[in-house]
């Protein structure tokens, strides 16, 4: 096989879909430039012997690619096949494994790394410190500069889904010109329901009554439900009393330690100031209780969310 081409083996493996998509796009790409023959295969549709009819050698010659994907959810004959191929590889044949994660397929893993596959790991990007990493890779791939507060809002306004945010991304590069700061981020995203729930929490730990009520009924009439926005709150509370019982240190190092971003390290911090212990735990229980009523415990979600906010300002001010 060209080394321009593909590797003999290939193992992408991860949870994370859209790191997987490009991983295995991107090893592709080789085969595509040395002109191989791609065929792929699927769990949920393989018959037994598949793979070894496609491995056998070709009348006509030339160099092949083997993909199977959703090894995860492969059958007992797709496993025993694609370990038959690992065992004794055929000539001029590469084989491109995508797992997905889980238990399942873990004796394909296994066998391919101890053969010396390339392995490209997709792992899960969930916690908003790894959707940092995310952003700030993406655009720096893309040569553009993007500002911390722009990224905690991008992260905000589309954060949930990461086809999404790397879909944001993409738009934002394509666009826009110059440095991304929050103020660009808001002309094209600022109108998303997720970032009006963040407006609705920020300004309720600011301390600010009459903007948190204004801004929790437009989030109400542009079809933001409330539980996501209590949701929110108590995040951002309890990033507030994380952050104030850390002690001293760089937004990096703590945020690394507390499992946040560092932006989020740095917003807390201006806030944790003005409130104190006793504060913080009055705010936490009316929180609590706004969830257990959103969720079914009680009669108005809408007057639940707008009593916490009453609640939380008004604590924001104990000494």
């Amino acid at each position: 096989m060209s080394t321009a081409s593909v590797p003999p083996l290939v193992l992408i493996s991860g949870p994370e879909d859209v790191l997987a998509e490009r991983a295995l796009a991107t090893v592709l790409s080789g085969a595509k430039v040395a002109d191989v023959e791609v065929i792929t295969l699927e769990a949920a549709t393989y018959e037994a012997g598949s793979i070894s009819v496609h491995a056998s050698p070709s009348l006509f010659g030339g160099d092949r690619c083997l993909v199977v994907r959703d090894v995860h959810e492969a059958s007992d004959d797709l496993q025993l096949d694609v370990l038959a191929l690992v065992a004794s590889p055929a000539p001029d044949v590469s084989l491109v494994v995508v797992h997905g994660g889980g238990p399942r397929g873990r004796k394909i893993i296994d066998a391919m790394k101890k053969a010396g596959a390339r392995v490209i790991d997709c792992p899960a990007v969930k916690s908003d410190r790894d959707k940092t990493d995310f952003v700030q890779h993406e655009f720096a791939a893309a040569h553009r500069r993007i500002t911390g507060e722009g990224v905690r809002a991008l992260i905000e306004a589309v954060g949930k889904d990461l086809r999404e945010l790397a879909s944001a991304c993409a738009a934002l590069v394509a666009d826009t010109e110059g440095t991304i700061d929050d103020a660009v981020v808001d002309t094209y995203h600022g109108g998303k329901v997720e970032a009006t729930g963040f407006r609705v929490a920020d300004a309720t730990i600011a301390g600010q009554t009459g903007e948190a009520l204004r801004l929790l009924r437009h989030a109400i009439a542009s079809g933001v439900d409330p539980v996501p926005i209590v949701a929110v709150l108590a995040s951002q509370l309890r990033q507030l009393i994380k952050v104030g019982s850390a002690g001293r240190g760089g937004s990096a190092q703590l945020a690394k330690t507390l499992g946040m971003a560092p932006w989020q390290v740095d917003k807390a911090r201006r806030s944790v100031g003005h409130w104190s212990g006793d504060g913080l735990g009055v705010a936490l229980q009316a929180v609590a209780a706004a969830d257990f009523e959103v969720k079914g415990g009680g009669r108005d979600p809408v007057y639940a969310v707008e009593r916490a906010i009453l609640t939380v300002t008004r604590a924001r001010g104990i000494r």
